[in-house]
């Protein structure tokens, strides 16, 4: 009787260090990658379409712009 009776009592302080620790590992990875890469660059956003201006044929059909 003492293995369901502890299985149930610690069951949702098991659960939350599970998920502490995912959450650990998660944050260590990115911490890691953007070591890695260094910071975002700003020009992705530049790239980003005006809302205000409609978009034409000549804007889609012109590979210049």
């Amino acid at each position: 009787m003492g293995i369901h009776y502890d299985y149930k009592s610690t069951k949702g302080i098991k659960l939350m260090e599970k998920q502490a620790k995912r959450e650990r590992k998660l944050a260590e990875k990115k911490a890691k990658r953007e070591a890695k890469e260094g910071p975002k660059k700003e020009k992705d956003r530049e790239k980003a379409l005006d809302t205000s201006k409609p978009i034409t044929l000549d804007f889609l059909t012109n590979p210049d712009k």
